[in-house]
């Protein structure tokens, strides 16, 4: 017998129930409904986000509703637009086989007439925001002065968001004599004032143990130097091939730009913040809920409600100023008893950040090391030959097999695997082989970051470091100089790298194999009359030789020409070349999305990354994948099937 027919639920919600292929209640709901359902008894319910708090509230208000009264008779008050809706349409699911029973949403960034015109035709609960709802109290248009029941769901959520004056002042207008349940995943001070002033003798129940963290999500830290975050943010992914993950970060700035920095490298990345209007929230929710996107960019406040599921991992780019913010940001994961993953990228300084979490969510952390570059590589190949294992064969490809035989005749079985997995796997160990180790360096000093490709000062990694007489008053930014070069030196895309542009010339690295090339070509290169100068650097501050091998001195004298700015001069910043970059006041695209791909590469179903050459956000970028064998481009993420 199904549980949740011992609950005391009616015959019309099991049906319903039976539909949405529930199969046993969780533990809050196994404490609640019963308690809900046997009398109207004011109720504080603590459980961890993903315990199925919905259902705890939402079977037992709509068996209470009587339908044939059509004034509103339950109100829901939930934090964000998002977390509105979903328990909007899970009501209605519950309701399917309840007649007359209407539910309604009531949010910011819609009509509030047309919400208002719904209201009036017969609703019986009403989910709403706290900011909206008190706006239709002020306006008059909607009456719950004789509701029965009132439910807080997301309590420390709502009133972390600044919502605690907008809730004390929709709960005065509501009667004395309702049910009022708070459901909440910890139990701040503003929580047990408002249970204080609002509820009478409130019966408490607890999942778990008060403010502690899911027992189905682990929690592991990396310590790593602040200017590494993001390298190793790129490392992680890489050692977990197919996750689906929440990475959250401090401030929207902070959320744009690691969104920006991981599309650009080639992963299916959005970018999630208070910044976006309405229609780009509703587009990057869309894709992440569909799998197009594999790491959802976030602040704390833009992903308050979010409930999708299976994501395997929250990613804690940077710990929150609130240390009690962490529940609910580990909360995204894990959800409905499955297992999750919570990791914190850390440095030194905030080490005892991570002591007082383990005390407030009562479990340990486990402190690891981020993979190295063979490590990583090792388990793409492994992903590698389980995808090719795995794929299922559309036998219209028999129609070219002879071709194919005809150009692979010759290889034995032993040949053929190992070319067919390097297509894909030697762009992985050529990128990891470039770039330094940095779990052995945690915590040391570093030299400067590498943003837009600029170098880490005497940290080449043996490749050949150059200073050029051009910059940014020549109109280049370092991905348009970055183009130029490799056109101009009819360079691949990863040959010419740690691109870094200064104002009356530039830094950028190539492998020793291409020195000669590069000296040769660009010294005999004229950008608008004047003539570029190229000289091998010994660091970007020290002694550079020139094409002859002289030493051209410590400084920066005569770098530049002294021939005079040309107007119109080569190689002009690119329009929209940065995505979702809007550091130089442009605004972000709707949804969040990249610029079309150029026809070189055919766009990825699904995929969210530009074609052209990925943002240099560190020396060491994350190498791309591509979808077909035949692509000898950068390897990029592969999209979730």
């Amino acid at each position: 017998m199904n549980k949740f027919e011992q609950l005391g639920l009616s015959e019309s919600l099991l049906k319903a129930i039976l539909d949405l292929g529930f199969e046993n209640p969780t533990e809050v709901q196994e404490k609640a409904i019963p308690l809900l359902l046997e009398k109207d008894t004011d109720l504080v319910a603590l459980a961890q986000t993903g315990t199925g708090k919905t259902a705890a509230f939402g079977f037992p208000v709509i068996q209470k509703i009587d339908a044939n009264n059509r004034n509103t008779q339950a109100l829901i008050l939930s934090p964000t637009r998002e977390l509105c809706l979903q328990i909007t349409n899970e009501l209605k699911n519950y309701s399917k086989y309840e007649k007359g029973i209407n539910v309604v949403a009531v949010y910011g960034g819609a009509s509030i007439t047309e919400q208002a015109r719904d209201i009036k035709r017969g609703a019986q609960i009403i989910v709403a925001t706290p900011g909206r709802m008190q706006d239709m109290i002020n306006r008059g248009l909607v009456n719950i002065s004789q509701i029965n029941y009132c439910i807080l769901d997301e309590a420390d959520e709502m009133l972390n968001m600044g919502f605690y004056e907008d809730i004390v002042n929709i709960l005065s207008t509501t009667p004395d004599e309702k049910s009022t349940w708070l459901f909440s995943a910890t139990m701040p001070a503003e929580v047990a004032r408002i249970g204080k002033q609002f509820m009478t003798d409130p019966i408490e129940i607890t999942v778990g143990t008060k403010n502690s963290g899911s027992a189905t999500v682990s929690h592991e830290f990396y310590l790593v130097n602040a200017r590494d975050r993001y390298e190793a943010l790129k490392r992680l992914a890489d050692a977990n091939p197919d996750i689906f993950s929440v990475v959250f970060c401090r401030t929207k700035r902070d959320t744009q730009a690691v969104a920006e920095k991981l599309i650009e490298d080639g992963y299916s990345a959005a970018a999630l913040h208070g910044d976006l209007s309405q229609a780009q929230r509703d587009g990057v929710m869309k894709s992440f809920r569909g799998r197009q996107i594999q790491m959802l960019v976030a602040t704390d406040v833009a992903a308050r409600g979010i409930d999708v599921d299976n994501v395997t991992h929250v990613v804690n780019y940077q710990l929150p100023d609130e240390i009690e913010t962490y529940n609910h940001r580990s909360g995204r994961t894990g959800r409905a008893g499955k297992l999750g993953t919570s990791i914190v990228i850390v440095t030194k300084s905030e080490l005892r950040k991570i002591s007082s979490i383990e005390r407030i969510i009562k479990q340990k952390f486990e402190e690891k090391t981020i993979p190295s570059g063979i490590e990583i590589c090792e388990i793409q190949l492994l992903h590698l030959a389980n995808k090719i294992k795995d794929t299922e064969v559309d036998h219209e490809i028999d129609n070219y097999l002879p071709a194919i035989n005809n150009v692979l005749e010759g290889l034995s079985k032993e040949e053929l695997i190992k070319k067919m997995v390097s297509v894909e796997f030697n762009r992985f160990i050529a990128y990891y082989k470039k770039n330094r180790d940095i779990s052995s360096q945690s915590g040391e000093r570093r030299e400067r970051d590498d943003r837009d490709g600029a170098p880490r000062e005497n940290n080449n990694g043996g490749a050949t470091r150059y200073f050029v007489n051009i910059g940014s008053r020549d109109n280049f930014d370092w991905m348009s100089l970055k183009d130029y070069l490799k056109e101009t030196l009819d360079l691949g895309r990863d040959d010419v790298f740690k691109v870094d542009v200064k104002e009356g010339f530039s830094f950028f690295n190539t492998d020793p194999e291409h020195t000669d090339k590069v000296m040769e070509i660009l010294n005999n290169v004229q950008l608008e009359g004047r003539r570029i100068n190229v000289e091998i650097s010994k660091n970007d501050g020290g002694g550079r030789r020139d094409h002859n091998g002289r030493s051209s001195g410590a400084g920066f004298g005569g770098g530049r020409s002294s021939a005079p700015r040309r107007e119109g001069s080569f190689a002009p910043r690119r329009e929209g070349s940065g995505g979702f970059r809007n550091d130089r006041g442009s605004a972000p695209r709707e949804g969040g999305f990249r610029s079309e791909r150029s026809s070189a590469a055919p766009r990825r179903e699904g995929g969210f990354s530009s074609d052209r050459a990925s943002r240099e956000g560190s020396s060491e970028r994350a190498p791309r994948r591509s979808e077909s064998f035949g692509d000898s481009s950068r390897p990029r993420r592969p999209r979730r099937d």
